[in-house]
């Protein structure tokens, strides 16, 4: 039975400075949920708290209905991948995954019944006689997680599990690992600072900066509506224009910019108002090259130059004149991320117009 996890005001901190800093969170039963951020940012160090590696200094860990915080980690019921494998090299995959369970003496009949199970899952049987050594790196990985689950955990962590292997094999290895944990019907944890692996397969993820939790929400959340310039410039790309909140009506802003004015209808949680200075993220690929639709908005005239062609995306730098300048040279640049490419810009520049939809102009806080 899959359960939730809830960290309550958690603080680590380490030679004086803290590497978790009040941190509360509350995980589903049953989710795969990331901790996504840069090195650095404290998400391993939390994870480790879960693992019961580190005690915080202060707060709670609570798995289900225990406050596990000072439970000893063999006591904890959960199963934990690490990035390296650690895999035994003289004994077979079943020997491996067999492991956990000798050292919990259970019975033979029951080791043999749960070890058959987990070799199906990770779908591994014509490798399970075999040692590790003659095993692919995405095949070792999935021999690391069957090693976790076969004890039957209440939870699983997951620490950057794909480090180690190539990008091929990444792609291959995030359906595998959200295929494994969907079937096992686990609450699982996974770490990472590789964004598109957190935004493929989360079901909810929190960015983490500083040892704070910066956003918590669905990949689609995050993308698109971040809450500061950390998250939307973390998570992807972004072009960030600053301006002035010159008008509110109803669900729509317009903010005063140097190329002119910009619309957004977004509903953000962005507690703003007129007058106030804020920045505005765009999303390169929400921008549109060409020809003008009618009624369009966020309409401006530019100049194309410096276009990375890469066959089904064009990556252009558009330079869009600033209204308030006399100077010739004095432009403000942005990236303009275009599908199925019709205008390919190299060692010269060419007009053209570029528009945006308010609904993709998301308000920050400067």
């Amino acid at each position: 039975m899959p359960v939730s996890i809830r960290f309550n005001r958690v603080t680590k901190t380490f030679d004086g400075k803290r590497v978790v800093n009040d941190v509360s969170l509350t995980i589903n039963p049953g989710e795969l949920f990331f901790l996504l951020g840069p090195s650095g940012c404290g998400k391993t160090t939390l994870l480790r708290c879960l693992a019961g590696f580190r005690e915080p200094d202060s707060g709670s860990v609570h798995i289900g209905d225990r406050d596990v915080t000072k439970v000893p980690p063999h006591k904890r019921d959960t199963g934990m991948v690490f990035q390296s494998y650690a895999l035994w090299p003289h004994l077979t995959v079943r020997e491996n995954i067999a492991f956990g369970l000798e050292m919990r003496r259970v019975p033979n009949a029951e080791l043999k019944k749960r070890v058959a199970e987990v070799i199906d899952l990770v779908r591994l049987q014509d490798w399970a006689n075999q040692k590790p050594n003659l095993l692919s790196g995405g095949q070792q990985q999935r021999v690391a997680l069957a090693r976790a689950l076969v004890v039957r955990p209440q939870c699983v962590l997951l620490d950057e599990p794909l480090s180690n292997l190539d990008a091929k094999l990444r792609l291959d290895m995030r359906a595998e690992i959200r295929r494994i944990c969907k079937e096992a019907g686990l609450t699982a944890i996974y770490v990472t600072h590789v964004q598109k692996e957190a935004l493929s397969i989360a079901d909810r993820l929190a960015v983490m900066a500083k040892g704070l939790i910066q956003q918590v929400g669905t990949s689609l959340d995050v993308y698109l509506r971040p809450v500061n310039k950390f998250v939307a410039s973390f998570i992807g790309e972004t072009n960030f224009i600053p301006g002035e909140i010159s008008c509110e009506v109803g669900r729509q802003r317009t903010i005063r910019t140097s190329i002119g004015d910009i619309l957004s209808t977004i509903t953000s949680e962005t507690e703003c108002c007129v007058g106030d200075h804020v920045t505005l993220s765009i999303r390169p690929e929400a921008i549109r090259l060409g020809t003008v639709p009618a009624s369009s908005s966020n309409v401006f005239e530019g100049l194309v130059h410096d276009s990375v062609y890469l066959g089904e995306l064009a990556q252009h730098e558009v330079n869009l004149r600033l209204t308030d300048s006399t100077s010739e040279a004095s432009f403000l640049t942005l990236k303009i991320f275009e599908m199925n490419p019709r205008i390919v810009v190299r060692d010269s520049s060419e007009n053209a117009r570029v528009w945006f939809d308010p609904n993709d102009v998301v308000v920050l806080r400067e």
